[in-house]
């Protein structure tokens, strides 16, 4: 498991912060499934979720996830950024 803000910020008495979500019953889920929606961005991935494709609300939009081993153990809002990179726009006729 990789420490990170996200799991250090939570108290080691209360447990991770599990999220009840719409699993499939079929593991791996067969090809043309659509990804599981969920907004629930401080869902602790869990290594039953290993193989599954999650859209992550990112404010705006739905970002694909694919979860992988190195996961186990996150945040699914990790993977999925809120913010843009900033970048200075040049115009061509200078």
């Amino acid at each position: 498991m990789h420490a990170t803000r996200v799991l250090l910020g939570r108290s080691v008495w209360k447990g991770p912060n599990i999220v009840p979500l719409p699993l499939p019953r079929q593991l791996p889920p067969p090809p043309g499934t659509p990804p599981i929606k969920t907004q629930k961005r401080s869902a602790t991935i869990l290594p039953n979720f290993v193989g599954l494709r999650f859209s992550v609300h990112t404010g705006k939009t739905y970002q694909d996830v694919l979860i992988t081993d190195e996961m186990v153990g996150r945040k699914l809002g990790e993977f999925a950024p809120t913010r843009k990179k900033f970048s200075y726009k040049h115009s061509k006729n200078r």
